[in-house]
């Protein structure tokens, strides 16, 4: 947040490798230390969403019944719902912040973790050892723990390595519309934000912001699409066939 009088609006140089913004401060510093801001967001936001997710998909699978049409019908409403518009209206209820930004980010972003696990879950209880040990008198607790839970935990761990550059991405809209960080935290959609008004004058001031959005995005997505490939069941078996 370092502002240096007289480099206003600096190209990129060897003093400042990303050029200065209007304030004067270095842009390159700002990016990296906006990293540490923007993951911090997306792996608190993952981690809830995972978390909160994979629990209400197993209760809702294993009990079937009401509660699981009771559940679904409320994932059914929060899926109606664009999830950006959803977010942006809770977190202008709550007021910009990064807790704001995080909280919007997991009322919306749990639906899709419960939603395929509770799919896992309805094939899982059906097969032959469940059954077994069903018979054997293992209780709802240990079932569903001890046989059921591995068998989700696959798709789970790629759905949050992809919904890591999903958050970034959202968060970083949020941080545009002046919703997240305020300034003069260096938080990558505010920089954008920022970085508009001198579009034509300076445009390395969004150029630089927008690409490391976009490369860490793509870094997410490539390493959630890798680790598809490694923990599918089906691949494996037809690369042995």
């Amino acid at each position: 947040i370092e502002q240096h009088r007289g480099h206003y609006l600096q190209p990129p140089s060897w003093q400042y490798p990303f050029g200065t913004d209007d304030l004067g401060r270095c842009i390159f510093s700002r990016l990296i230390y906006g990293t540490q801001i923007s993951l911090l967001i997306s792996v608190a936001v993952v981690g809830m969403t995972a978390t909160i997710g994979t629990s209400i998909g197993l209760i809702s699978g294993f009990a079937g019944g009401g509660i699981d049409e009771a559940i679904m019908r409320i994932v059914d409403i929060l899926l109606a719902f664009p999830g950006l518009v959803l977010a942006l209206v809770i977190a202008g209820l709550l007021g910009p912040g990064i807790f704001s930004v995080i909280l919007a980010l997991t009322i919306v972003g749990w639906t899709g973790y419960a939603r395929v696990v509770r799919g896992c879950v309805l094939a899982e209880k059906e097969r032959g050892f469940v059954e077994a040990t069903r018979v054997l008198g293992g209780s709802k607790y240990y079932i569903m723990i001890r046989h059921i839970m591995p068998g989700v935990l696959a798709p789970v761990v790629v759905m949050a390595a992809l919904g890591m550059g999903g958050t970034i991405l959202s968060a970083s809209a949020l941080g545009f519309l002046g919703l997240g960080l305020q300034p003069p935290a260096p938080e990558w959609g505010s920089m954008l934000n920022g970085g508009r008004t001198f579009l034509q004058l300076a445009p390395y001031c969004m150029i630089f912001p927008g690409l490391a959005i976009m490369l860490t995005v793509l870094a997410f997505n490539l390493l959630g699409d890798g680790l598809r490939d490694i923990m599918d069941p089906w691949k494996n078996k037809r690369l042995e066939i």
